[in-house]
Order: C-alpha cells, then sequence, then structure tokens
C-alpha cells in the first residue's frame, strides 16, 4: 500500500481572505477550478437564490456557473450561467448542482448531478412553511430523481453538449438504489476514467466506484459494494486524484469518528481505488481555517473539497464554505473558499 511522504494536513498554507468565489444575491457551493486555454483560470460552482433557505432550496433550484480570474486565488468573477434549466422533460432540466471540471486530452469535461420534477417550482414561503428537507413534495421528487451526468466541450468557453441520459443510474435491489451524487470523476495516463460516487442507506452515506474507457463509453461498476467501508464513521464529498503510482482521495468526515471532527477532511490511499488505507494521521484539513491576515476562524462548513492538479501536481484546495455554527441552517453568507498547497515533495 502506498504511502504519503507529506501528511495532507501540513501542506496547507494560509487561505487569502479576498479570494474564492461569492455572489451577493445567492447561496454558492461546489467550486471546481481549471486553467482554460485562454490561460485563465475558470471555476465552475452551483448556486440558487438567497429568498429560499439554503439547504431546502437547493434540491429545485440549483444551477451551475462559472467565474474566472487571472489567478488560482481569485477573486472569481460571474461570467455566465453553464448548465441552465431546460425544462421538466429532461432528466436533469430543472436543477444541476456538484459540477467538478477535468479534461481528457483535448475535451473538457463537466460532470455534475442534476434532476427534474413535476408541477410549478414552489415559493421560498411554500419551502420553509414545509419545514423539514425535503417535506415539501416537489423538494422530495427532485432529491429522489438526482443523478450524475455529463457535459463536454472543446473550449473552456462552451458550448456544452449534454448528454440525454444520466452516465450513471441507482441500481434496484442494491445498496445504492436511492440515489447517485457526488461525483468524483478521475482521468487516468490510459485515458479510461474512473468516478466515485456517493448514495445513501441507512447505515449512513456509502462510496461506490465505476469506470469507463473514454468519455463516449458506459460508466459500470467495479465493485458491487461500497468502498471505504469502516469500522466507525462515513465519508461524503470525495474527490479523488491519480498521484503518479496510486490513487489519493479527500473527503468530508461525516460524523467525527475518523478524524474526530465533524466535517473535517478525511485523507486516503489506494493501488485500486476499491480498498482505501487511512493516512496516518488521517486529518486532511480542519474547519478551523488560518487566514492570510493572521486570524483563524471555525467555518460553519468546509465541504465539496475540489482540488486545482497543475503537471500532477495539487496546487489548491477548493472548498464551499459557510458562516455560522455549523449547521446547515444557520448559514447567513455561503461562498466557495480556496487553500493554497505547499509544493509537492
Amino acid at each position: 500500500m502506498p504511502t504519503s511522504a507529506t501528511p495532507f494536513m501540513h501542506r496547507l498554507l494560509p487561505a487569502p481572505r479576498n479570494g474564492g468565489f461569492a455572489l451577493d444575491d445567492y447561496w454558492v457551493w461546489c467550486g471546481s477550478v481549471i486553467q482554460g486555454e485562454d490561460g485563465r483560470y475558470h471555476m465552475f460552482a452551483s448556486r440558487w437564490p438567497r429568498e429560499y433557505p439554503f439547504f431546502e432550496g437547493y434540491p429545485t433550484t440549483s444551477e451551475v456557473v462559472r467565474a474566472v480570474s487571472h489567478t488560482p486565488i481569485g477573486p472569481y468573477r460571474f461570467e455566465e450561467v453553464v448548465l441552465p434549466p431546460r425544462g421538466p422533460q429532461h432528466w436533469d432540466g430543472r436543477m444541476t448542482h456538484n459540477p467538478t471540471i477535468h479534461k481528457w486530452r483535448d475535451t473538457y469535461l463537466l460532470f455534475y448531478i442534476g434532476s427534474t420534477f413535476s408541477g410549478p417550482s414552489p415559493t421560498p414561503r411554500e419551502i420553509l412553511a414545509a419545514g423539514r428537507f425535503c417535506a415539501h413534495p416537489a423538494t422530495n421528487e427532485s432529491y429522489n430523481n438526482i443523478r450524475i451526468g455529463l457535459a463536454t466541450s472543446r473550449s473552456i468557453l462552451g458550448p456544452w453538449q449534454r448528454r440525454e441520459q444520466p452516465i450513471l443510474l441507482p441500481r434496484p435491489g442494491k445498496w445504492d438504489h436511492q440515489l447517485v451524487t457526488n461525483p468524483a470523476p478521475c482521468v487516468l495516463p490510459d485515458g479510461s476514467i474512473l468516478l466515485l460516487y456517493r448514495s445513501n442507506t441507512p447505515n449512513g452515506q456509502r462510496i461506490g466506484a465505476a469506470r469507463a474507457e473514454d468519455p463516449d463509453s458506459p460508466f459500470r461498476r467495479i465493485s458491487d459494494h461500497p468502498v471505504l467501508v469502516l469500522s466507525q464513521g462515513f465519508v461524503e464529498d470525495p474527490y479523488l486524484w491519480w498521484a503518479e503510482d496510486h490513487f489519493e482521495m479527500i473527503a468530508k468526515d461525516c460524523t467525527g469518528a475518523i478524524t474526530g471532527e465533524q466535517g473535517a477532511g478525511v485523507h486516503a490511499l489506494s493501488q485500486d481505488a476499491l480498498n482505501f488505507t487511512l493516512s496516518q494521521p488521517p486529518l486532511a484539513y480542519s474547519r478551523r481555517v488560518l487566514w492570510d491576515d493572521g486570524t483563524t476562524t471555525l467555518q460553519g462548513a468546509f465541504e465539496r473539497p475540489q482540488l486545482l492538479i497543475e503537471n500532477g501536481c495539487p496546487t489548491h484546495l477548493f472548498a464551499a464554505t459557510g458562516d455560522g455554527s455549523g449547521d446547515f441552517h444557520h448559514f447567513t453568507r455561503t461562498w466557495n473558499m480556496v487553500v493554497p498547497l505547499a509544493p509537492c515533495p
């Protein structure tokens, strides 16, 4: 099993206060960055109107957007909506979320989740009146229709060609029968694509794995069972990358049973993306952030981790974050922040 010479946590540098991406009138989440053919850095992110409650609003109103910066740190400036609503007859026609951007040869690959639902879009007041998550019929229908999709383009500026069908579906009668979400693709040196994803089980979230020979080939499970099943705790929001001769993964520690901090990051290693070993220590990052002005804050969240990888080396960590007490219901503001990383050893 591979070992990591430098613990991931030790590579984190102070986070720039004025970096990342935020919008005044929207909740912002899920920031994934790549350098485009124009030399600029492009962040693909999720947003939905702030008049909706944060957690209950995304299943029916989220859309994927693109923002730009001349540096990886930012600040990023909004440029366009990339995956807008396109009608309830489409599987992803009314919601897009969880973007993650990668490149395969001369083609950009934008993985995301999408959904649709019947009937009119609920108003913010209707969502609030329903109370708990997915209590409103439209929210519940949309959440249970979540699937993983892929859009492609030869230019980072688009146009983006969406698939008419999802690339990964739930499997009736299997552990991942409810939904598939949190796509974490990794383009391998031979051109194949390994895709981690999340599904929900009665025992907590679990991570599955699929693989395709290329972007136009079907994604097929490489294991009938979840990967990274631990004796205690579980993860979501994986990010997977190839580190010369092995896989590395960071993910959110959902309960704190793995790292000792709920919502912190887990770092794990694998030869085959089926059998993972936790790094020692397993902590990849904390919700307690050191900023470049010398201050430290405990963020309400530090989720959906994504890496900018240049010349094979992770150079920046991006995360969706928010203020508040660590509960989705207490945010007053969310944004995508960036943490520079020390050079690879």
